[in-house]
């Protein structure tokens, strides 16, 4: 675990909660409680652009609104319903959770963690982001964007995919308490927007004076 002094952990959540309550994205999964709903956004945006994401999630839940609806349906058609998302392997996954969730839990995803990543499909970000996003549980996360905001900023060195059980536990000791929605999505927002992989916006990033790898030299790995 990489040690932040109290003082500095603070400040960090502060800036990054404010940050967000100004800028944070107007995302059409954000207006929802519902597991089903966030767990399609969830595997909709793997390795896919939220631009291209958003009119498919809508067609996607006006078609199978249910999780019960997305297990009846021909998992052929699941398939060929999520056309032009490309990464096909991802319906298939997808309908095969709703198949397992009616089968095993009468349609209602589960909140507890080891339940959630006996998936085939649901791995640790997807867990905690369906715990967190859903169930408004203190839950970590740690996804591309995630990484790579709290390893530019409390690590500094180093190959961020050599070091995932020390992000991992970072990001789960920085939630403020009761905070983790808020918090969770600040951080993906933040760096899709600001600490982005190249060109970051680092002179007007609020926590440049924290920053281990501030000015972002991008010659560097």
């Amino acid at each position: 675990m990489v040690p932040i002094g109290p003082g500095i952990k603070r400040r960090f959540q502060h800036r990054l909660l404010k940050w967000y309550r100004e800028y944070g994205r107007d995302l059409p999964w954000r207006k929802t409680s519902d597991p089903y709903k966030i767990l399609v956004s969830e595997v909709m945006l793997q390795q896919t652009q939220v631009e291209r994401v958003i009119p498919k999630y809508h067609e996607f839940l006006e078609r199978y609104p249910t999780l019960q609806d997305l297990a009846e349906a021909p998992a052929e058609a699941v398939r060929e319903s999520w056309y032009p998302l490309g990464y096909n392997i991802r319906p298939l996954r997808l309908h095969g959770i709703a198949c397992e969730t009616v089968a095993r839990y009468g349609g209602a995803l589960p909140k507890n963690p080891d339940e959630l990543l006996s998936f085939k499909g649901i791995g640790r970000y997807t867990a905690g982001a369906i715990r967190s996003f859903a169930f408004r549980e203190d839950a970590p996360i740690l996804d591309t964007n995630v990484m790579r905001v709290l390893h530019r900023v409390f690590v500094g060195t180093g190959d961020p995919k050599a070091q995932k059980a020390r992000l991992w536990a970072l990001s789960e000791a920085l939630i403020p308490k009761g905070r983790g929605y808020d918090f969770n999505q600040a951080l993906m927002d933040f760096g899709a927007m600001v600490c982005t992989a190249r060109d970051p916006y680092c002179l007007l990033c609020p926590m440049k004076d924290v920053c281990k790898t501030y000015p972002f030299d991008p010659r560097k790995p």
